[in-house]
């Protein structure tokens, strides 16, 4: 029997995704990948696998899984988000550690207030075909992942692996950082396009993810940003985290299932260090720019692996402790010292 996941309730949007795919943006086809490559990357080393390894993103609302497998390690990464178990030893886990179920156990993922996304990784990987090199889901093409979708009901997510290995689990430092950190972008390559005070305002001014965002981009509310003289150029190349600006002069940002080409001048780019901060902002979140340097953007990007690499290498063992995690109750929706649970 393949062992995996049986989805009972799909969530808003659940896709499987790796790294990306690299190499056939000339032909047309996205990179796409995780929204927060630091995410993916950290819920994998918590299981033990290669840190590009297919994992699932969980973006607004999580799914609910039973395990289907003798035993499975999984491991949750996301800001606030949190596991509740159903099965012989029911609880809440925190994102940022991992754990060992047994088959018949039931787990719902839930998101915190903090972040758009967080990401499930298992023990030994999800074993769905790599397209072009990659399992990453490309839904606009049908590409990648489970059948080229984001999950539904009855789904049934095979694994590598049908039983985890026998070894302690591992838990991560807690996370520190400002939500209120600008967000660095290298101006260009069109931002002579613009006027000073375009300009000025995209340095200066504060800006709200809209309504209107997903995995392909996020239009910002906030200041208009004018264009010196037409807003139609000869299409060319577009990075992750371009910002490009049409006629209406309201900024988009553009994410992981970005076009590969664009016909709109691009006033800045949001640098590769901060494409999973980008990756985690939900509709209302604010925002605000910085300009670097391109020199100081690629020193903030070795800057950031270094970072990545010691929290890895602090991992340590999680608690084995069954019972009431209090940090996750505390955190759970109390009211009047009662949980509200999982349903």
């Amino acid at each position: 029997m393949t062992p995996g996941l049986k989805v009972l309730a799909a969530g808003l949007h659940t896709t499987v995704q790796d790294l990306g795919r690299f190499g056939y943006q000339n032909i047309g086809v996205p990179v796409s990948g995780a929204l927060d490559g630091f995410g993916l990357r950290l819920a994998n080393a918590l299981v033990g696998n290669p840190q590009g390894m297919a994992t699932l993103e969980i973006l607004g609302s999580g799914p609910t899984l039973e395990i289907a497998a003798d035993t499975a390690r999984i491991a949750l990464a996301g800001a606030g988000a949190r596991l509740g178990i159903r099965g012989e030893g029911p609880r809440v886990v925190a994102a940022g550690q991992s754990l060992t179920l047994r088959r018949g156990d039931i787990v719902q993922v839930a998101l915190g207030p903090q972040s758009a996304c967080c990401y499930l990784a298992v023990e030994g990987g999800i074993a769905v075909p790599r397209v072009l090199g990659s399992a990453s889901t490309y839904v606009r093409a049908a590409l990648g992942g489970l059948n080229g979708r984001a999950l539904q009901r009855d789904d049934f997510i095979p694994l590598a692996v049908g039983c985890a290995s026998e070894r302690s689990e591992l838990r991560a430092a807690l996370l520190s950082g400002s939500p209120d950190q600008p967000i660095r972008v290298v101006l260009g390559p069109q931002h002579k396009y613009f006027k000073k005070e375009s300009l000025a305002a995209l340095l200066e001014a504060a800006f709200r993810v809209s309504k209107d965002a997903d995995r392909m981009g996020m239009r910002l509310d906030g200041p208009l940003l004018r264009h010196r003289s037409g807003w139609d150029i000869v299409s060319d190349a577009i990075a992750t985290g371009s910002i490009q600006v049409p006629g209406s002069g309201q900024p988009i940002v553009l994410l992981a299932d970005h076009q590969t080409t664009g016909g709109y001048p691009k006033i800045a780019t949001v640098i590769s260090a901060d494409l999973p901060t980008l990756g985690r902002c939900r509709p209302s979140d604010p925002l605000r720019f910085v300009a670097v340097e391109l020199e100081a953007a690629e020193e903030m990007c070795r800057q950031a692996e270094r970072e990545f690499a010691e929290l890895v290498a602090a991992l340590e063992p999680a608690p084995n402790d069954r019972g009431l995690d209090v940090g996750s109750l505390y955190g759970a929706n109390l009211i009047s010292g009662v949980t509200t649970g999982f349903e």
